[in-house]
């Protein structure tokens, strides 16, 4: 091999610290409980000066995979968003782009972007929290999740902690202007 020619290796991806959630028996209240997770990760980007997304993804067995805020500005990257945020780093730590079982939280219903990249990665179950009028690709505007010629269907849960979410984006636009 030529020494000039170096190898560059990706770190292992940070893990997450420790978290201990209520696995309650009750699938609403856990849903919630995760929601509030991507609501922190929305806060966040919020703080960063980014539009409030957060995303959280679930392992099968429901671990906390990733953490996903929006980057977009930080980044200089439009494909930084909350989804595709947790999606790289979710693949990154089971060294797989399919993340076959996984469920992924958003504070805000993915865009077409996001929706594809969903699909790809065969993400098994998508929750979601405030409807995006003007983006979203899960039903608002476009309905890409679940088209019929797709050869893969992701269980749909939308509305959850909704107000919370939809409110902190309302905030955030209202201040801008």
């Amino acid at each position: 091999m030529n020494p000039a020619i170096h190898r560059i290796r990706r770190p292992d991806p940070p893990s997450l610290p420790p978290r201990a959630f209520s696995v309650s028996a009750d699938p609403e209240s856990f849903d919630q409980e995760m929601m509030l997770l991507a609501m922190e990760q929305a806060r966040a980007a919020e703080a960063a000066g980014e539009i409030p997304v957060g995303a959280v993804i679930l392992s099968p067995q429901g671990d906390v995979l990733a953490l996903g805020e929006n980057r977009v500005l930080r980044d200089s990257d439009p494909t930084a968003h909350a989804e595709m945020v947790a999606l790289r780093a979710a693949g990154e730590a089971l060294r797989n782009y399919r993340l076959v079982g996984c469920t992924l939280y958003s504070t805000l219903e993915p865009c077409a972007m996001c929706a594809g990249a969903i699909l790809h990665a065969r993400i098994a179950r998508l929750v979601f929290a405030a409807a995006d009028p003007k983006a979203g690709a899960c039903g608002s505007v476009l309905d890409v999740m679940n088209h019929p010629r797709l050869n893969h269907q992701v269980e749909l849960a939308a509305g959850v902690l909704a107000q919370e979410c939809g409110q902190m984006l309302t905030t955030f636009f209202r201040a801008r202007r």
